[in-house]
């Protein structure tokens, strides 16, 4: 049995799983400079001791699950960023330094989960075809670095979703889609981009997702989220929000919420049948600290 098919099946069983927090806003709070258009996403390769250290974290406070630095890696970003030659480079090693820091953590049940999105900084989102051929390229190099799995993150739209996830399954590897949400004017959860939530749970019923994590979301949205899940979806859900402000470029961590709040927060989402529960932008290693005791 594989590392994710015990996992899986801890999660059927009714366990509650922590995976680990933001890692690119982590990296930039001990000092790892963004790269142009492409976020942190060089970190892997400028300062790979630095992203071994946040993963190692994570799992010293209890993540079962740590995604790699590889959010911002596609082929777009980097050539957004002008770095497109170090596209394997950098996902590849944003891989491999999560498994150093599950080695050297002596957590061998850990598992890796390459990070994979379709998110631009520019705006310059390529032909569906030529995301299709990238990320079925991403998906391979990852299960290669020996990841376990991947997690798809801030999926915005329906189109881009689905494209993403059928080049993802080629690699073999199971696939857990991350959804951003927030409500319309009328009050209707709906992915970023405008789509009802309820639209994308119906794409994705019969496209083999064990899980959907509802990510990168404002944590006052999170329950309306779940009362949509609630009646579509069947599946396993995962939570993990966010709680940092972003704004000329950067990411203000003055006033974010605190660890005790967060956890306050996830207590109640995983009374409400939430599986899995971590964070995303804002949510650092102390507040995974606080959600090992509660989960």
């Amino acid at each position: 049995m594989t590392r994710y098919e015990s996992l899986l099946g801890r999660l059927e069983r009714g366990a509650h799983i922590l995976i680990d927090g933001a890692t690119g806003t982590e990296i930039e709070r001990r000092g790892v400079p963004q790269l142009d258009n492409a976020w942190n996403g060089g970190g892997a390769l400028s300062h790979p001791d630095i992203v071994r250290e946040v993963h190692e974290d994570y799992i010293r406070h209890g993540a079962e699950i740590i995604i790699s630095n590889t959010f911002a890696t596609s082929r777009h970003a980097l050539r957004d960023a002008g770095v497109e030659h170090d596209f394997e480079a950098y996902n590849r090693r944003g891989v491999e330094l999560a498994c150093e820091a599950r080695e050297r953590s002596g957590k061998p049940d850990v598992l890796v989960a390459g990070g994979v999105s379709y998110w631009s900084w520019t705006g310059n989102h390529p032909p569906l075809d030529s995301l299709r051929a990238s990320i079925t390229q991403q998906a391979q190099i990852m299960a290669e670095a020996g990841a376990d799995l991947l997690m798809l993150e801030m999926m915005v739209e329906i189109d881009r979703m689905l494209v993403t996830l059928e080049a993802a399954q080629t690699s073999g590897l199971p696939i857990w889609v991350g959804l951003t949400c927030e409500p319309d004017a009328a009050g209707t959860i709906c992915l970023e981009k405008g789509e009802p939530l309820t639209d994308a749970l119906a794409v994705l019923a019969d496209r083999n997702v064990p899980l959907v994590n509802i990510m990168h979301t404002d944590v006052k949205y999170i329950d309306a989220c779940l009362n949509v899940l609630d009646t579509h979806w069947h599946g396993l859900v995962g939570v993990y929000a966010h709680a940092a402000v972003y704004g000329d470029g950067k990411w203000i961590y003055d006033d974010q919420i605190s660890p005790e709040a967060y956890a306050a927060y996830s207590r109640n989402w995983l009374a409400r049948g939430v599986r899995v529960i971590g964070g995303c932008c804002g949510i650092g290693t102390d507040h995974i600290a606080v959600l090992e005791t509660i989960v």
